[in-house]
């Protein structure tokens, strides 16, 4: 246990803020990767993942000093929403389909009125930081 309370399990981020001395790549290499990474079809933690785990490179800030989102949305390829938004939106379509054929599973209702609750509290959250039009709103 850490002296805070906190358990020692969980990654950490890397605690230097500039780029590793063992990092080939410049910052126009990375956007570039970052780029065709998306072109491929990748959200952008997707990217990160495959940034650190096939190029070794343990963050994309530190080599740019942007995020993944902010190279995106300067090449114009960044999401429609935000991407905690839209995979709960997806979760909700799953849930939605599985109650299709299933219409008299309690959980997954219930699992369905939890995950849409808490759709409507980050589009809140999202609208407040301007990260989404003002009039978006959630429909089943």
């Amino acid at each position: 246990m850490h002296s805070d309370g906190r358990g020692v399990s969980g990654s950490k981020k890397p605690v230097e803020e500039s780029q590793p001395d063992w990092v080939d790549y410049d910052e126009d290499e990375v956007e570039d990767l970052v780029l065709k990474l998306r072109e491929e079809g990748l959200m952008p933690a997707q990217i990160g993942l495959r940034i650190r785990d096939q190029y070794g490179i343990p963050s994309v800030e530190q080599v740019t000093e942007k995020t993944i989102t902010e190279i995106l949305d300067e090449n114009d390829v960044g999401l429609e929403l935000p991407e905690d938004l839209t995979n709960l939106i997806k979760k909700a379509e799953k849930i939605t389909e599985h109650l299709e054929d299933n219409s008299e599973d309690q959980q997954a209702i219930r699992r369905l009125e939890l995950t849409e609750a808490k759709i409507r509290r980050i589009a809140s959250y999202h609208r407040e930081n301007g990260n989404i039009g003002e009039s978006w709103k959630y429909t089943r």
